[in-house]
């Protein structure tokens, strides 16, 4: 028997009754539940999601769990129960320790010795770019199997913009992440944590609450009471120097600018004064804008010692240039803007750029523009790490060869590239790259 339909108040027929959406469900049946239960009456599990608004809420931050040190733990199960870092090299840094290593005081970005010396017993694993690219395409695929409303920030994690799909998914998004996140897991091998919200700021808020495998909801009208004894640092975009400037006024915690009148502090801050006032009370009005993109491709590495001279630097810079190119190539990408990285053996970095007429992606073109750059800057002084970045980014269709030599130059490349396709990186390489047999890459 059909649905009754509802008679309105003006005699005309309504449609069938609003079903109640849920407002606590199961992350691993997905079956509705009471907003009281503690476990799934279906299938035991403790792992509930619970909130007032939940079917209100669409937009999401999601976030892959320890990235790199969980692909490295898929991969190899005897390092599963162990403290593990990505990074290498007494003078290297951290790019990346697993929860376990965290317990220990190891973070990201932290100088590998002090990582070391807070986990002795951390199994080190070099960090694998080209892996860690292809797992993140895995889950970047999946995200766009629910919505293409999706904004990735790095390799690693993306907002979502669910908004009118619910009758395409046949649940609510809350539902869809949380089998997104299961489906995640069981495929690929990885967790994620989900932060659900109205809006971008307070999504990416929602993510960090209950890390690792972690699915949280927030809404506004929690944002300010939460937000109230944060740090102003707490805010993104709000570095040392805005800190400064807003202790210097008096404003030291999110609460004191929720106090702040709107129209006086965007007089005393012209330009974030109204930007600090909204994002305080947990007001973003920001869009998930698709297929943003990287803005740059780059790679840099850091030395074993500090290093003065030009024609050891010039040598690693080739290599440099060569990963950058071939991270381009592989991309399908190109760009307008070349740029060298240098950090000088205290600390202090120095980043010269240079735009070129037209988009390249060839090794020898970036190597040549970094290399007038790097002359500039090779005055004696000891440099720890240099880089080699392509911006203004285009797609790999628009490089242009813009004269003879480079067309040469072109040529000559783009049959190395095919060598080594066939036959391996180490089948053939460029003079400047050459150190021996033993150790050429």
């Amino acid at each position: 028997m059909g649905a009754r339909c509802a008679v309105s108040a003006s005699g005309t027929e309504a449609g069938p009754p609003a079903v109640p959406q849920p407002t606590c469900f199961c992350r691993d049946c997905l079956a509705d539940l009471d907003a009281k239960a503690r476990r799934c009456g279906a299938c035991g599990s403790p792992r509930l999601v619970r909130h007032r608004t939940l079917p209100a809420l669409s937009l999401a931050h999601i976030d892959c769990d320890a990235f790199y040190a969980t692909v490295e733990k898929r991969d190899n199960p005897d390092i599963a129960d162990r403290p593990v870092i990505i990074g290498g090299g007494k003078r290297g840094v951290v790019s990346a320790a697993c929860y376990i290593a965290r317990t220990y005081g190891v973070r990201s970005a932290m100088p590998m010795f002090k990582a070391l010396e807070l986990c002795p017993s951390a199994t080190v694993i070099p960090p694998d770019m080209a892996k860690y690219v292809r797992v993140g395409r895995e889950v970047r695929q999946a995200m766009q199997g629910l919505t293409p409303l999706v904004e990735p920030l790095s390799i690693d994690e993306a907002f979502l913009d669910l908004s009118g799909t619910e009758r395409v998914h046949g649940m609510i998004p809350a539902k869809v992440l949380a089998r997104f996140a299961r489906e995640v897991e069981r495929n690929i091998g990885i967790t994620v944590s989900v932060g659900l919200s109205c809006n971008k700021f307070l999504a990416k808020i929602a993510s960090d609450l209950d890390k690792p495998r972690g699915f949280a909801a927030l809404d506004q009208d929690e944002a300010r009471e939460m937000l109230s004894d944060k740090p102003v640092g707490f805010i993104f975009g709000v570095g040392p120097a805005t800190q400064e400037r807003l202790a210097q006024r008096g404003f030291r915690t999110i609460a004191d600018l929720q106090r702040a009148d709107e129209i006086e502090l965007m007089k005393q801050f012209p330009s974030d004064g109204r930007r600090l006032w909204r994002l305080a009370r947990g007001i973003d009005e920001r869009k998930v804008v698709a297929d943003r993109g990287a803005k740059t491709i780059s790679s840099e590495t850091t030395f074993e010692t500090d290093i003065r001279d030009f024609a050891t630097l010039e040598k690693l810079l080739w290599r440099l240039c060569e990963k950058t190119s071939s991270r381009l190539k592989t991309s399908g990408l190109s760009g307008c803007t070349i740029t060298l990285k240098l950090k000088t053996a205290d600390f202090r970095q120095r980043t010269r750029s240079q735009s070129i007429t037209a988009p390249t992606q060839l090794a020898g073109k970036i190597f040549a523009v970094c290399r007038e750059m790097l002359a500039r800057e090779t005055d004696g002084t000891a440099f720890r790490l240099m880089g080699a970045g392509v911006s203004a980014l285009r797609p790999g269709s628009e490089a242009t060869d813009t004269d003879m030599l480079d067309r040469r130059s072109a040529s000559a490349e783009r049959a190395m590239d095919a060598l080594r396709k066939k036959f391996g990186h180490g089948a053939v390489f460029r003079g400047i790259a050459y150190d021996g047999p033993e150790k050429a890459d």
